[in-house]
């Protein structure tokens, strides 16, 4: 991290926990880089505090904040403004602060579709896509592939309730886009799965070394690509047996590390210089699979 002295800008990260955070290490490098006098810190603001939380670094001036888990649905009513694409989704993962507005964002989205095209060459456009899973992360995979222009996404989750209430909640602001949901059941379909073109993981399935039951890859079309958002571990039971079958797979750190990029942006006005947050997570001992 950048010497700390009186013209530091500050920036950093809320969440609770966060010390398992790699932004700090990402953001920090990208700063050095570009020799700006900049800083990124942890905070661990427990949920009943984030209100004093957001005021005190708003009083304190710092450049803006990421926000993670629990805090991004919670954090919206405390904020200004919040851009469309947060507004859509529900849910923000990063704030600036310019003249005293608190304004909220959220590039997750932006981070899973560069991860796509970077890391599987993937392009959503007129494509078929199954989501893993109903929660905050697979709200914004849904709205990215739809607004990128994805044919079809169906919302596989454990309570197709909760599938079906995110559909209901995106489908008329997304008409271009069959949206559809359905229980986790339909995953030991050959036929379901042999359907997409994508299968994206937006649960914590796999961070145990667990895997989604009935759930197999062999034997479908070679076609099908495999994006999950876990990356710790680096290869998950899922992307494992993606690999084994001669699918493309790719794991999270992509898109942790091209979120991270487009935050960067907002609260600096320039570009990170390209490879710098990813490598600076790989010597962290973190790195995508080839």
């Amino acid at each position: 991290m950048p010497a700390i002295t009186g013209k530091t800008t500050l920036t950093g990260i809320i969440g609770f926990p966060v010390s398992h955070s790699l932004s700090p290490v990402m953001h920090n490098a990208a700063f050095a880089a570009l020799g700006l006098e900049w800083a990124y810190l942890p905070f661990a603001v427990a949920p009943q505090r984030l209100g004093q939380a957001v005021a005190g670094l708003s009083a304190l001036g710092v450049a803006g904040f990421n926000v993670t888990i629990p805090h991004k649905v919670a954090i919206v009513p405390l904020l200004d403004r919040i851009s469309p694409e947060a507004e859509l989704i529900g849910a923000v993962n990063t704030v600036a602060l310019r003249d005293g507005v608190l304004t909220g964002f959220n590039t997750d989205g932006i981070g899973l579709l560069a991860a796509l095209s970077g890391k599987l060459g993937f392009c959503a456009r007129g494509r078929s896509v199954l989501v893993l899973g109903a929660g905050g992360a697979a709200r914004s995979a849904v709205a990215a592939l739809a607004g990128a222009g994805a044919a079809r996404v169906d919302v596989a989750n454990r309570s197709q309730e909760k599938g079906g209430a995110l559909v209901r909640s995106l489908a008329q602001r997304l008409p271009g886009t069959g949206l559809c949901a359905h229980s986790l059941e339909r995953l030991a379909e050959p036929s379901y799965l042999n359907s997409f073109d994508l299968i994206v993981n937006t649960t914590s399935v796999g961070m145990a070394g667990d895997s989604f039951p009935g759930l197999e890859l062999s034997g479908l079309k070679r076609e099908l690509a495999v994006y999950d958002m876990v990356y710790a571990p680096p290869v998950t039971p899922l992307l494992a047996r993606a690999r084994a079958c001669g699918l493309a797979a790719a794991n999270g750190i992509g898109m942790l590390v091209a979120q991270g990029e487009a935050a960067f942006a907002i609260w600096t006005g320039v570009a990170p210089p390209e490879g710098c947050m990813e490598q600076a997570v790989g010597a962290a001992g973190q790195a995508g699979i080839p």
